[in-house]
């Protein structure tokens, strides 16, 4: 199988997901880059902007930009690290919890009525799959 060729496919089938998850919701709901954030923060807890750019791939300033806008919403706070009063520890709040979980409702239930469409042995497959995908996501 060519590399170059699957990897096409892939970049095309994932981007159009992506797309279509993404054009279900309102104009001035949170960017993939904030959902992304509110999701680490909520799964590993407080961190550090810097961290947290490193984690996301990003550059410091662009994780400055995604956390003053999340702050100014009310889902995330900031105080001051108890080991270096320079830093500051970002912490998601209530707010950003429930928010994050209605994004994550409002995709999950659009992604499970699409697979309700699926066969039992499609959905296995695709089910059989992520463990690779998630691989793949780590290495890119």
């Amino acid at each position: 199988m060519d590399t170059v060729a699957l990897a096409a496919a892939l970049r095309l089938a994932m981007g159009r997901i992506v797309r279509r998850l993404r054009q279900a919701h309102a104009v001035g709901d949170l960017t993939l880059s904030g959902v992304s954030v509110l999701a680490r923060l909520a799964r590993t807890g407080p961190d550090s902007p810097g961290s947290l750019a490193e984690l996301e791939r990003v550059r410091p300033q662009a994780m400055a930009s995604t956390l003053a806008g999340l702050e100014q919403r009310g889902l995330v706070s900031r105080t001051p690290d108890a080991a270096d009063g320079r830093r500051a520890i970002v912490s998601i709040s209530d707010e950003g919890r429930t928010v994050l979980e209605q994004r994550r409702s409002e995709s999950v239930g659009r992604l499970a009525h699409a697979l309700d469409e699926f066969t039992p042995q499609e959905r296995q497959a695709l089910y059989d799959v992520l463990p690779l995908l998630d691989r793949l996501a780590e290495r890119l």
